[in-house]
């Protein structure tokens, strides 16, 4: 798959050829949040039997909705790499392919930034997350706040993708200023 406009001459009857509208992508990823709150809201009153109109525990709600764009994103962080399924015996390397190669596919650039203390703690950081680059609000505290949901995809994508090559991870990711991002990954011992 490719976002880059194909140059001439290509063949649309290719049936190998498959391109994707980048905007298109972006607007599925802005509305996934949004998506989510009101699955989850839906979901919790239809099990408590309340009405729609009665406030949903906050708690409860996000705790739904994280769990859900966690394991959407996690699916997909699967199914990218069991595509491409790259044979890597170090974990510095697959964070590496990670930060490279699949940000690239889904955020199409690559990771800006990557640390780590060598104990299984890993550092990305994103300077301009594409999912954040177009939000904005009144204030800046603000702003962060209503980022950190569309902070929860992603986490679910570098999971699943390092699951997929063996690795069993936790990420956590955080936004200090927009559009950037820093996803912090702590990895456990890996799958036998």
């Amino acid at each position: 798959m490719s976002f880059e406009t194909p140059l001439p001459p290509y063949n649309a009857s290719d049936p190998h050829a498959t391109f994707l509208n980048s905007s298109c992508f972006d607007l599925l990823l802005i509305e996934m949040v949004p998506l989510a709150y009101r699955t989850a809201e839906e979901g919790a009153a239809t099990r408590n039997g309340e009405s729609r109109t009665q406030q949903v525990d906050e708690e409860k709600q996000t705790e739904a909705v994280f769990q859900k764009l966690d394991g959407l994103g996690y699916r997909v962080g699967q199914g990218l790499v069991e595509r491409d399924r790259p044979r890597f015996t170090d974990t510095l390397d697959m964070i590496k392919f990670l930060c490279k190669d699949i940000w690239t596919l889904v955020f199409r650039k690559q990771i800006d930034n990557l640390k780590t203390n060598h104990r299984g703690v890993y550092v990305l950081t994103d300077n301009t997350f594409r999912p954040l680059t177009r939000m904005s609000m009144s204030s800046s505290t603000e702003a962060l706040v209503e980022a950190q949901p569309f902070l929860w995809f992603p986490c679910g994508v570098v999971r699943g993708a390092l699951a997929s090559m063996g690795i069993d991870a936790t990420v956590q990711a955080e936004t200090a200023e927009l559009p950037g991002a820093t996803f912090q990954i702590k990895t456990t011992t890996a799958k036998n």
